[in-house]
Protein backbone atom coordinates (compact mmCIF):
# COMPACT_ATOMS: atom_id res chain seq x y z
CA UNK A 1 0.00 0.00 0.00
CA UNK A 2 1.36 3.58 -0.62
CA UNK A 3 1.36 6.06 1.90
CA UNK A 4 -1.56 7.45 0.15
CA UNK A 5 -3.41 4.52 1.01
CA UNK A 6 -2.51 4.12 4.49
CA UNK A 7 -3.66 7.51 4.71
CA UNK A 8 -7.25 6.54 2.92
CA UNK A 9 -7.20 3.42 5.34
CA UNK A 10 -6.51 5.55 8.60
CA UNK A 11 -9.54 7.99 7.90
CA UNK A 12 -11.84 4.73 6.92
CA UNK A 13 -10.86 3.14 10.50
CA UNK A 14 -11.77 6.36 12.08
CA UNK A 15 -14.66 6.88 10.41
CA UNK A 16 -15.61 3.43 12.01
CA UNK A 17 -14.32 4.17 15.30
CA UNK A 18 -17.12 7.48 15.19
CA UNK A 19 -20.31 4.88 14.55
CA UNK A 20 -20.02 3.38 18.05
CA UNK A 21 -22.87 0.82 18.15
CA UNK A 22 -24.28 2.13 14.59
CA UNK A 23 -27.01 4.43 13.76
CA UNK A 24 -30.27 2.03 14.48
CA UNK A 25 -28.84 1.66 18.57
CA UNK A 26 -27.57 5.53 18.66
CA UNK A 27 -32.06 6.12 17.60
CA UNK A 28 -32.97 4.19 20.44
CA UNK A 29 -31.00 6.21 22.30
CA UNK A 30 -32.24 9.07 21.17
CA UNK A 31 -36.17 7.80 21.92
CA UNK A 32 -35.61 6.88 25.30
CA UNK A 33 -34.06 10.45 25.54
CA UNK A 34 -30.92 10.28 25.71
CA UNK A 35 -28.48 11.57 23.88
CA UNK A 36 -24.91 9.76 22.56
CA UNK A 37 -21.80 9.84 24.24
CA UNK A 38 -20.08 11.89 21.88
CA UNK A 39 -22.68 13.98 21.31
CA UNK A 40 -22.67 14.52 25.22
CA UNK A 41 -18.93 15.28 24.82
CA UNK A 42 -19.94 18.16 22.68
CA UNK A 43 -22.30 20.11 25.06
CA UNK A 44 -19.74 19.74 27.67
CA UNK A 45 -16.14 20.70 25.90
CA UNK A 46 -15.80 23.54 24.17
CA UNK A 47 -16.08 23.45 20.32
CA UNK A 48 -13.59 21.76 18.56
CA UNK A 49 -11.02 20.76 21.77
CA UNK A 50 -11.77 17.48 22.47
CA UNK A 51 -8.91 15.33 21.33
CA UNK A 52 -9.83 11.25 21.68
CA UNK A 53 -7.06 8.60 23.06
CA UNK A 54 -6.99 5.03 22.89
CA UNK A 55 -10.32 5.21 19.87
CA UNK A 56 -8.87 1.77 18.27
CA UNK A 57 -9.04 -0.16 21.76
CA UNK A 58 -10.95 -3.49 21.42
CA UNK A 59 -11.86 -6.14 23.87
CA UNK A 60 -9.46 -9.14 24.52
CA UNK A 61 -12.75 -11.50 25.40
CA UNK A 62 -13.16 -14.90 22.96
CA UNK A 63 -15.91 -16.91 25.39
CA UNK A 64 -19.51 -16.53 24.84
CA UNK A 65 -19.34 -15.44 21.32
CA UNK A 66 -17.15 -12.28 21.66
CA UNK A 67 -14.29 -13.52 19.33
CA UNK A 68 -16.99 -12.04 16.90
CA UNK A 69 -17.95 -9.46 18.55
CA UNK A 70 -15.27 -6.16 18.48
CA UNK A 71 -16.12 -2.84 18.07
CA UNK A 72 -13.43 -0.22 18.29
CA UNK A 73 -13.48 1.87 21.25
CA UNK A 74 -15.46 -1.20 23.30
CA UNK A 75 -18.08 1.53 24.79
CA UNK A 76 -16.28 4.39 26.32
CA UNK A 77 -14.88 7.45 24.40
CA UNK A 78 -11.85 9.22 26.32
CA UNK A 79 -9.72 11.95 26.02
CA UNK A 80 -9.37 15.40 27.02
CA UNK A 81 -10.38 18.53 25.97
CA UNK A 82 -11.31 21.98 27.22
CA UNK A 83 -13.70 24.08 29.40
CA UNK A 84 -13.88 27.85 29.03
CA UNK A 85 -10.02 27.56 27.92
CA UNK A 86 -8.91 25.00 30.96
CA UNK A 87 -7.89 21.45 30.51
CA UNK A 88 -9.71 18.63 31.31
CA UNK A 89 -9.83 14.91 31.00
CA UNK A 90 -12.79 13.11 30.48
CA UNK A 91 -14.68 9.76 29.90
CA UNK A 92 -18.31 8.93 28.17
CA UNK A 93 -19.59 6.08 28.15
CA UNK A 94 -21.21 4.66 24.67
CA UNK A 95 -24.81 2.58 25.70
CA UNK A 96 -25.06 1.85 21.98
CA UNK A 97 -22.21 -0.33 22.34
CA UNK A 98 -22.50 -3.59 24.98
CA UNK A 99 -24.65 -1.58 26.82
CA UNK A 100 -21.59 0.59 28.08
CA UNK A 101 -20.70 -2.62 30.12
CA UNK A 102 -17.53 -2.10 31.59
CA UNK A 103 -14.89 -4.94 30.24
CA UNK A 104 -11.10 -4.97 31.19
CA UNK A 105 -10.27 -3.02 27.94
CA UNK A 106 -12.84 -0.52 28.99
CA UNK A 107 -11.62 0.13 32.65
CA UNK A 108 -8.08 0.12 31.07
CA UNK A 109 -9.08 3.90 29.04
CA UNK A 110 -11.14 5.12 31.59
CA UNK A 111 -7.81 4.70 33.99
CA UNK A 112 -5.30 5.95 31.75
CA UNK A 113 -7.69 9.03 31.69
CA UNK A 114 -7.67 9.15 35.50
CA UNK A 115 -3.67 9.02 35.87
CA UNK A 116 -3.43 11.55 33.12
CA UNK A 117 -5.50 14.00 35.31
CA UNK A 118 -4.13 12.98 38.13
CA UNK A 119 -0.41 13.20 36.73
CA UNK A 120 -1.20 16.67 34.65
CA UNK A 121 -3.23 19.00 37.32
CA UNK A 122 -6.42 18.55 35.42
CA UNK A 123 -10.17 17.66 36.48
CA UNK A 124 -11.34 14.17 35.38
CA UNK A 125 -15.17 13.97 34.32
CA UNK A 126 -16.76 10.79 34.00
CA UNK A 127 -20.03 11.03 32.00
CA UNK A 128 -21.70 7.74 33.32
CA UNK A 129 -24.18 5.13 31.17
CA UNK A 130 -23.53 1.54 31.67
CA UNK A 131 -25.35 -2.03 32.19
CA UNK A 132 -22.38 -2.66 34.86
CA UNK A 133 -19.37 -5.09 34.92
CA UNK A 134 -19.58 -7.39 31.12
CA UNK A 135 -20.57 -10.65 32.52
CA UNK A 136 -18.90 -12.58 29.94
CA UNK A 137 -15.53 -11.28 31.19
CA UNK A 138 -16.18 -12.71 34.67
CA UNK A 139 -13.42 -11.33 36.97
CA UNK A 140 -11.35 -9.37 34.86
CA UNK A 141 -14.32 -6.87 34.54
CA UNK A 142 -14.75 -6.50 38.35
CA UNK A 143 -10.58 -5.82 38.52
CA UNK A 144 -11.28 -3.07 36.06
CA UNK A 145 -13.64 -1.97 38.67
CA UNK A 146 -11.13 -2.16 41.46
CA UNK A 147 -8.40 -0.66 39.36
CA UNK A 148 -10.79 2.58 38.45
CA UNK A 149 -11.75 2.63 43.02
CA UNK A 150 -8.35 2.83 43.12
CA UNK A 151 -7.23 5.58 41.02
CA UNK A 152 -10.59 7.51 42.34
CA UNK A 153 -9.47 7.38 45.43
CA UNK A 154 -5.68 8.62 44.99
CA UNK A 155 -6.82 11.55 42.57
CA UNK A 156 -8.94 12.52 45.34
CA UNK A 157 -8.28 15.64 47.11
CA UNK A 158 -5.66 16.41 44.26
CA UNK A 159 -8.07 17.14 41.21
CA UNK A 160 -11.55 18.25 40.91
CA UNK A 161 -13.88 14.47 39.59
CA UNK A 162 -16.91 15.21 38.41
CA UNK A 163 -19.76 12.25 37.72
CA UNK A 164 -22.25 12.28 35.55
CA UNK A 165 -24.61 10.11 35.85
CA UNK A 166 -26.97 9.45 32.13
CA UNK A 167 -28.09 5.87 32.49
CA UNK A 168 -28.35 3.15 34.66
CA UNK A 169 -25.30 3.23 36.97
CA UNK A 170 -26.15 0.09 39.03
CA UNK A 171 -24.05 -2.46 41.23
CA UNK A 172 -20.11 -1.65 41.68
CA UNK A 173 -20.35 0.81 39.15
CA UNK A 174 -21.67 3.24 41.86
CA UNK A 175 -19.08 3.32 44.20
CA UNK A 176 -17.27 5.10 41.21
CA UNK A 177 -19.46 8.03 41.53
CA UNK A 178 -19.90 7.78 45.25
CA UNK A 179 -15.41 8.51 45.43
CA UNK A 180 -15.78 11.44 43.13
CA UNK A 181 -16.79 15.05 44.31
CA UNK A 182 -19.75 16.00 42.37
CA UNK A 183 -22.51 13.74 40.88
CA UNK A 184 -24.82 15.08 38.71
CA UNK A 185 -27.83 13.20 38.01
CA UNK A 186 -30.81 14.14 35.23
CA UNK A 187 -34.77 13.49 35.90
CA UNK A 188 -36.49 9.88 34.13
CA UNK A 189 -33.50 8.68 32.56
CA UNK A 190 -30.45 8.41 35.65
CA UNK A 191 -30.76 5.76 38.24
CA UNK A 192 -28.18 4.72 41.13
CA UNK A 193 -28.34 1.80 43.24
CA UNK A 194 -26.64 -1.24 44.56
CA UNK A 195 -29.24 -3.83 44.17
CA UNK A 196 -32.08 -3.54 41.44
CA UNK A 197 -35.99 -3.74 41.75
CA UNK A 198 -35.61 -7.91 41.09
CA UNK A 199 -33.40 -8.39 43.58
CA UNK A 200 -34.69 -6.02 46.36
CA UNK A 201 -37.90 -7.85 45.54
CA UNK A 202 -36.53 -11.41 45.80
CA UNK A 203 -34.71 -10.47 49.20
CA UNK A 204 -37.10 -8.27 51.40
CA UNK A 205 -40.31 -8.55 49.25
CA UNK A 206 -40.60 -5.11 48.01
CA UNK A 207 -42.27 -4.16 45.00
CA UNK A 208 -40.47 -0.80 44.11
CA UNK A 209 -39.64 0.56 40.57
CA UNK A 210 -36.06 2.05 39.19
CA UNK A 211 -37.16 5.64 39.66
CA UNK A 212 -38.26 4.80 43.46
CA UNK A 213 -35.44 2.83 43.89
CA UNK A 214 -32.48 5.03 42.70
CA UNK A 215 -33.84 7.67 40.13
CA UNK A 216 -32.72 11.66 40.10
CA UNK A 217 -35.49 12.63 42.87
CA UNK A 218 -34.69 9.96 45.53
CA UNK A 219 -30.60 10.53 45.51
CA UNK A 220 -31.01 14.44 45.60
CA UNK A 221 -33.82 14.45 48.11
CA UNK A 222 -33.18 11.45 50.43
CA UNK A 223 -30.29 9.75 50.39
CA UNK A 224 -27.86 13.04 49.66
CA UNK A 225 -25.74 10.86 46.84
CA UNK A 226 -26.53 13.33 44.18
CA UNK A 227 -25.34 16.91 44.80
CA UNK A 228 -27.40 18.33 41.49
CA UNK A 229 -30.62 16.94 39.62
CA UNK A 230 -31.92 18.67 36.07
CA UNK A 231 -34.78 17.97 33.61
CA UNK A 232 -32.24 17.58 30.92
CA UNK A 233 -29.02 16.79 30.22
CA UNK A 234 -28.44 19.62 28.46
CA UNK A 235 -28.79 21.57 31.74
CA UNK A 236 -26.97 18.92 33.22
CA UNK A 237 -23.85 19.27 31.56
CA UNK A 238 -24.16 23.04 31.22
CA UNK A 239 -23.92 22.53 34.88
CA UNK A 240 -21.05 20.68 35.10
CA UNK A 241 -19.19 23.48 33.01
CA UNK A 242 -20.40 26.48 35.56
CA UNK A 243 -19.24 24.51 38.58
CA UNK A 244 -15.55 24.02 37.29
CA UNK A 245 -15.79 28.21 36.43
CA UNK A 246 -15.48 27.82 40.12
CA UNK A 247 -13.18 25.23 40.96
CA UNK A 248 -9.08 25.47 40.70
CA UNK A 249 -7.68 22.90 38.36
CA UNK A 250 -5.87 21.20 41.10
CA UNK A 251 -4.76 21.34 44.64
CA UNK A 252 -1.54 23.02 43.95
CA UNK A 253 -3.63 25.98 42.43
CA UNK A 254 -5.69 28.54 43.71
CA UNK A 255 -9.38 29.19 42.12
CA UNK A 256 -9.68 31.04 39.11
CA UNK A 257 -10.54 34.75 39.59
CA UNK A 258 -12.64 36.63 37.68
CA UNK A 259 -13.21 40.36 37.58
CA UNK A 260 -16.82 41.41 38.74
CA UNK A 261 -18.04 45.04 37.86
CA UNK A 262 -20.14 44.38 40.98
CA UNK A 263 -18.56 46.94 43.07
CA UNK A 264 -16.44 46.01 46.42
CA UNK A 265 -18.29 48.41 48.90
CA UNK A 266 -21.75 48.02 47.43
CA UNK A 267 -24.07 48.33 50.50
CA UNK A 268 -27.19 46.82 50.35
CA UNK A 269 -30.33 48.79 51.75
CA UNK A 270 -32.44 45.70 52.30
CA UNK A 271 -30.29 43.97 54.65
CA UNK A 272 -31.55 45.89 57.11
CA UNK A 273 -34.70 44.04 56.96
CA UNK A 274 -33.97 40.82 56.46
CA UNK A 275 -33.78 39.83 60.30
CA UNK A 276 -37.71 39.66 62.02
CA UNK A 277 -38.27 41.83 64.63
CA UNK A 278 -39.44 38.36 66.54
CA UNK A 279 -36.43 36.37 67.35
CA UNK A 280 -38.40 32.64 66.53
CA UNK A 281 -39.62 34.36 63.10
CA UNK A 282 -37.83 32.36 60.07
CA UNK A 283 -36.50 34.35 56.92
CA UNK A 284 -34.73 32.77 53.61
CA UNK A 285 -30.71 32.94 54.35
CA UNK A 286 -30.50 32.97 50.35
CA UNK A 287 -31.50 36.61 50.20
CA UNK A 288 -28.38 37.60 52.43
CA UNK A 289 -26.42 34.94 50.14
CA UNK A 290 -27.58 37.04 47.04
CA UNK A 291 -27.76 40.37 48.20
CA UNK A 292 -23.78 39.86 49.21
CA UNK A 293 -21.96 38.28 46.58
CA UNK A 294 -20.86 39.56 43.28
CA UNK A 295 -23.94 39.95 41.10
CA UNK A 296 -26.31 37.97 43.14
CA UNK A 297 -24.80 34.43 41.66
CA UNK A 298 -25.26 31.50 44.08
CA UNK A 299 -24.41 27.82 42.57
CA UNK A 300 -26.43 25.80 45.23
CA UNK A 301 -25.36 22.12 46.10
CA UNK A 302 -27.05 19.33 46.99
CA UNK A 303 -29.97 22.12 46.94
CA UNK A 304 -32.80 19.80 47.59
CA UNK A 305 -31.05 17.70 50.50
CA UNK A 306 -30.85 18.75 54.27
CA UNK A 307 -32.43 22.10 53.53
CA UNK A 308 -31.85 23.48 57.22
CA UNK A 309 -28.16 23.81 55.82
CA UNK A 310 -27.03 26.06 52.50
CA UNK A 311 -23.42 25.00 50.69
CA UNK A 312 -22.70 26.02 47.66
CA UNK A 313 -20.51 28.33 45.40
CA UNK A 314 -20.51 32.48 44.71
CA UNK A 315 -17.54 35.24 44.04
CA UNK A 316 -16.99 38.10 46.59
CA UNK A 317 -14.68 40.50 44.51
CA UNK A 318 -14.14 38.14 42.23
CA UNK A 319 -12.97 35.32 44.29
CA UNK A 320 -14.65 31.99 44.33
CA UNK A 321 -15.88 31.48 47.68
CA UNK A 322 -17.62 28.32 49.61
CA UNK A 323 -20.41 29.74 51.36
CA UNK A 324 -21.87 27.36 54.17
CA UNK A 325 -24.89 29.12 56.06
CA UNK A 326 -27.55 27.83 58.12
CA UNK A 327 -31.28 28.13 56.70
CA UNK A 328 -33.97 29.43 59.44
CA UNK A 329 -36.57 28.52 57.15
CA UNK A 330 -35.98 25.18 57.37
CA UNK A 331 -36.62 23.49 60.69
CA UNK A 332 -35.19 26.74 62.37
CA UNK A 333 -32.05 26.11 61.21
CA UNK A 334 -31.05 23.90 63.43
CA UNK A 335 -28.05 21.67 62.73
CA UNK A 336 -28.75 17.58 62.94
CA UNK A 337 -27.19 14.18 61.02
CA UNK A 338 -27.96 14.75 57.34
CA UNK A 339 -26.98 18.66 57.68
CA UNK A 340 -24.08 17.87 59.33
CA UNK A 341 -22.79 15.46 56.96
CA UNK A 342 -23.58 17.99 54.12
CA UNK A 343 -21.49 20.67 55.42
CA UNK A 344 -18.58 18.69 56.36
CA UNK A 345 -18.35 17.33 52.85
CA UNK A 346 -18.42 20.20 51.57
CA UNK A 347 -16.01 22.02 54.22
CA UNK A 348 -13.43 19.20 53.50
CA UNK A 349 -13.67 20.10 49.65
CA UNK A 350 -13.44 23.65 49.95
CA UNK A 351 -10.45 22.90 52.40
CA UNK A 352 -8.71 20.38 49.67
CA UNK A 353 -8.92 22.84 46.73
CA UNK A 354 -7.70 26.21 48.48
CA UNK A 355 -11.40 27.86 48.06
CA UNK A 356 -11.94 30.06 50.82
CA UNK A 357 -14.91 29.22 53.18
CA UNK A 358 -17.53 32.08 54.13
CA UNK A 359 -20.06 30.80 56.85
CA UNK A 360 -22.99 32.48 57.59
CA UNK A 361 -24.75 31.49 61.19
CA UNK A 362 -27.94 31.64 62.71
CA UNK A 363 -28.13 28.37 64.39
CA UNK A 364 -30.18 27.71 67.54
CA UNK A 365 -28.58 24.04 67.68
CA UNK A 366 -28.67 21.40 67.23
CA UNK A 367 -31.80 18.50 66.73
CA UNK A 368 -32.94 17.25 69.94
CA UNK A 369 -35.01 13.96 70.01
CA UNK A 370 -34.36 9.89 70.17
CA UNK A 371 -34.50 9.60 66.24
CA UNK A 372 -31.47 12.06 66.26
CA UNK A 373 -29.77 10.11 68.94
CA UNK A 374 -29.81 6.78 68.09
CA UNK A 375 -28.62 7.66 64.39
CA UNK A 376 -25.63 8.99 65.76
CA UNK A 377 -26.04 13.19 65.87
CA UNK A 378 -23.13 13.20 68.04
CA UNK A 379 -20.43 11.13 65.48
CA UNK A 380 -22.60 12.93 62.75
CA UNK A 381 -22.27 16.34 64.41
CA UNK A 382 -18.18 16.00 65.00
CA UNK A 383 -17.92 15.60 61.70
CA UNK A 384 -18.63 18.96 60.84
CA UNK A 385 -16.48 20.16 63.96
CA UNK A 386 -13.99 18.18 62.67
CA UNK A 387 -13.87 19.79 59.43
CA UNK A 388 -14.04 23.10 59.99
CA UNK A 389 -11.14 22.59 62.82
CA UNK A 390 -8.87 20.82 60.23
CA UNK A 391 -9.67 22.86 57.51
CA UNK A 392 -6.64 25.87 56.65
CA UNK A 393 -8.29 27.94 53.92
CA UNK A 394 -9.41 31.27 54.86
CA UNK A 395 -12.30 31.38 56.65
CA UNK A 396 -14.61 33.50 57.56
CA UNK A 397 -18.08 34.08 59.76
CA UNK A 398 -20.80 36.68 60.23
CA UNK A 399 -22.99 36.11 62.83
CA UNK A 400 -26.63 37.22 61.23
CA UNK A 401 -28.96 36.22 64.49
CA UNK A 402 -28.56 32.89 66.67
CA UNK A 403 -25.61 31.29 67.75
CA UNK A 404 -26.40 29.09 70.45
CA UNK A 405 -24.72 25.95 72.59
CA UNK A 406 -21.98 23.68 71.04
CA UNK A 407 -23.27 24.85 67.05
CA UNK A 408 -21.89 28.32 68.08
CA UNK A 409 -18.67 26.67 68.95
CA UNK A 410 -18.78 24.06 65.70
CA UNK A 411 -19.45 26.84 63.40
CA UNK A 412 -16.24 28.15 62.70
CA UNK A 413 -16.08 30.19 65.94
CA UNK A 414 -12.67 31.82 66.45
CA UNK A 415 -12.00 29.40 68.93
CA UNK A 416 -11.67 26.85 66.33
CA UNK A 417 -9.81 28.54 64.07
CA UNK A 418 -11.65 30.95 62.27
CA UNK A 419 -9.73 33.96 60.97
CA UNK A 420 -12.42 36.77 61.19
CA UNK A 421 -15.55 36.69 63.01
CA UNK A 422 -18.10 39.40 62.87
CA UNK A 423 -21.43 39.49 63.89
CA UNK A 424 -24.66 41.81 63.16
CA UNK A 425 -26.18 43.93 65.63
CA UNK A 426 -29.17 40.99 65.75
CA UNK A 427 -26.99 38.53 67.20
CA UNK A 428 -27.29 36.49 70.06
CA UNK A 429 -24.62 34.52 71.35
CA UNK A 430 -25.40 32.26 74.52
CA UNK A 431 -25.68 28.91 75.91
CA UNK A 432 -28.89 28.49 75.16
CA UNK A 433 -31.96 30.73 73.84
CA UNK A 434 -33.57 33.21 76.60
CA UNK A 435 -36.40 30.98 77.38
CA UNK A 436 -34.55 27.69 77.89
CA UNK A 437 -32.10 29.67 79.87
CA UNK A 438 -34.86 31.76 82.15
CA UNK A 439 -36.56 28.18 82.84
CA UNK A 440 -33.32 26.47 84.37
CA UNK A 441 -31.95 29.69 85.92
CA UNK A 442 -35.11 30.82 87.65
CA UNK A 443 -36.65 27.21 88.31
CA UNK A 444 -37.55 27.75 91.78
CA UNK A 445 -39.14 31.08 91.40
CA UNK A 446 -41.08 30.30 88.62
CA UNK A 447 -42.46 27.64 90.79
CA UNK A 448 -43.84 30.07 93.02
CA UNK A 449 -45.05 33.15 90.85
CA UNK A 450 -48.43 34.07 90.84
CA UNK A 451 -48.35 34.28 86.80
CA UNK A 452 -45.69 32.60 85.66
CA UNK A 453 -45.88 33.23 82.18
CA UNK A 454 -45.89 36.63 82.77
CA UNK A 455 -42.83 36.26 84.76
CA UNK A 456 -41.18 34.09 82.31
CA UNK A 457 -41.40 36.57 79.46
CA UNK A 458 -40.00 39.41 81.79
CA UNK A 459 -36.90 37.35 83.02
CA UNK A 460 -36.55 36.78 78.97
CA UNK A 461 -36.51 40.33 78.37
CA UNK A 462 -33.94 40.29 80.93
CA UNK A 463 -31.29 37.98 80.14
CA UNK A 464 -32.08 38.99 76.61
CA UNK A 465 -30.88 42.31 77.31
CA UNK A 466 -28.19 41.34 79.66
CA UNK A 467 -26.79 38.14 77.45
CA UNK A 468 -28.27 37.67 74.14
CA UNK A 469 -26.13 40.28 72.07
CA UNK A 470 -23.05 40.40 70.44
CA UNK A 471 -21.08 42.73 72.58
CA UNK A 472 -20.09 40.62 75.69
CA UNK A 473 -18.61 37.88 72.82
CA UNK A 474 -17.00 41.14 71.08
CA UNK A 475 -15.11 42.30 74.50
CA UNK A 476 -13.57 38.94 74.69
CA UNK A 477 -11.91 39.02 71.56
CA UNK A 478 -14.13 36.62 70.23
CA UNK A 479 -15.62 38.45 67.64
CA UNK A 480 -13.35 40.92 65.79
CA UNK A 481 -16.30 43.29 65.09
CA UNK A 482 -19.62 44.12 65.04
CA UNK A 483 -20.72 45.12 62.20
CA UNK A 484 -23.62 47.30 60.17
CA UNK A 485 -25.40 44.42 57.91
CA UNK A 486 -24.75 46.68 54.88
CA UNK A 487 -20.85 46.58 55.16
CA UNK A 488 -21.44 42.68 55.06
CA UNK A 489 -20.53 42.71 51.06
CA UNK A 490 -17.17 45.21 51.57
CA UNK A 491 -16.00 43.85 54.78
CA UNK A 492 -15.75 40.06 53.48
CA UNK A 493 -13.80 41.12 50.23
CA UNK A 494 -11.58 42.78 52.91
CA UNK A 495 -11.11 39.70 54.80
CA UNK A 496 -10.29 37.99 51.64
CA UNK A 497 -8.15 40.12 50.86
CA UNK A 498 -5.56 40.07 53.18
CA UNK A 499 -5.69 36.81 53.97
CA UNK A 500 -4.86 35.55 50.44
CA UNK A 501 -1.67 34.83 51.74
CA UNK A 502 -2.92 32.89 54.97
CA UNK A 503 -0.04 29.90 55.84
CA UNK A 504 -1.52 27.30 58.49
CA UNK A 505 -0.07 23.94 58.66
CA UNK A 506 -1.50 20.82 60.73
CA UNK A 507 0.67 18.75 62.67
CA UNK A 508 2.89 16.17 60.38
CA UNK A 509 0.87 13.05 60.13
CA UNK A 510 -0.68 10.30 57.65
CA UNK A 511 -4.27 11.07 58.14
CA UNK A 512 -6.28 11.93 60.39
CA UNK A 513 -9.63 9.98 61.96
CA UNK A 514 -12.66 11.59 61.09
CA UNK A 515 -15.61 10.54 63.62
CA UNK A 516 -17.41 7.43 61.69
Amino acid sequence: MSARDKLRQLEELRRQTLEGGGAKRLARQHERGKLGARERLDILLDQGSFVELDRFVEHRSVDFGLADQRIPGDGVVTGYGRVDGRTVYVFSQDFTVFGGSLSEAHAEKICKVVDLATQNGAPVIGLNDSGGARIQEGVASLGGYAELFLRNTLASGVVPQVSVILGPCAGGAVYSPAITDFVFMVQGISHMFVTGPNVVKTVTHEEVTLEELGGASVHSTRSGVAHFSHPTEIESLGAVRKLLGFLPSNNAEDPPLRPSEDPAARADEELLDVIPDVPTQPYDMHEVIGRIVDDGDFLEIHSGYAGNIIVGFARLGGRPVGILANQPAVLAGVLDIDASRKGARFIRFCDAFNVPIVTLEDVPGFLPGVAQEHGGIIQNGAKLLYAYCESTVPKLTVITRKAYGGAYDVMSSKHIRGDLNFAWPTAELAVMGPKGAVEILYRRELEGAEDREARIDELESEFRERFAHPYLAAKRGFLDDVIDPRETRARLISGLEILQNKRQRNPPRKHGNIPL
